[in-house]
């Protein structure tokens, strides 16, 4: 884990989040419908939900666009429309790419995933053929300039809680889980009022590759570029060490 700062690169994500909220909110707005019609509009009862709404309180989704969204889902027959897709595949110098994808036209999504590869001098994959060189991990990452607990009690919380591991970084702690474990460690240090930069299930990279040539380096930017550009994105995961 040393080396990689988690919170530089989830502070530069957000960065680019902030000039494209509206892209964010399309994303949240999607998992909204998808977890109310998976477990129904009350929170409480719902922790898919539960977990999407602090995903969009983290993005600065305001409460009142949130409780529209639930409304409209709990009475929308949409949900049924969306679909989960992952595509895998390579970048340049064999930089591996995961993308889900969430959408209501498999066929505009798979054309856009593969142009974005193409682009950028890659191409698409059978599934299953990167997936293998990542662990799905809960994480979730918590700024240490806003954490009003020491590191130690911290620690104890999130293991106590379920969670598989603690590290800290420089400007930052990382909490690693289960996916299955995942709400509950989340939940656990909400109660505690632990701030949380990025809670979410995510792919991490068993090992990291480097980029040295410019050429590919840009190549594999203009990929990853046109994927969080694409509303039916979700997230991409990769082993690029940036």
């Amino acid at each position: 884990m040393s080396g990689h700062s988690k919170f530089a690169n989830i502070k530069h994500k957000k960065e680019k989040n902030d000039a494209a909220k509206g892209k964010i909110f399309t994303i949240i707005g999607r998992e909204i419908v998808v977890a109310v019609k998976e477990g129904g509009p009350d929170p409480a009862n719902n922790s898919k939900l539960r977990d999407v709404i602090a995903k969009a309180k983290a993005n600065n989704m305001p409460n009142d666009t949130i409780a529209r969204g639930i409304k409209k889902a709990a009475g929308s027959a949409d949900a049924s429309s969306y679909e989960h897709i992952t595509y895998e595949g390579y970048g340049p110098n064999g930089i591996a790419i995961i993308v889900k994808t969430l959408t209501d036209n498999k066929n505009r999504t798979a054309a856009n995933v593969r142009s974005a590869f193409t682009k950028g001098n890659g191409n698409v994959g059978t599934p299953g053929c990167v997936s293998f060189m990542f662990d799905e991990k809960g994480q979730i990452i918590i700024p240490k300039e806003d954490c009003p607990m020491e590191a130690d009690d911290l620690m104890m919380v999130a293991l106590d809680a379920g969670a598989e591991d603690f590290a800290e970084e420089e400007d930052s702690y990382e909490v690693l889980t289960a996916p299955d474990d995942f709400s509950a460690v989340r939940e656990a240090l909400e109660k505690e009022n632990i701030p949380m930069a990025e809670a979410d299930i995510t792919m991490i990279p068993q090992n990291y590759v480097e980029l040295t040539d410019e050429a590919a380096i840009k190549s594999l930017q203009r990929t990853l570029d046109l994927l969080e550009d694409d509303d039916d994105v979700q997230y991409v995961y990769h082993n690029w060490d940036e």
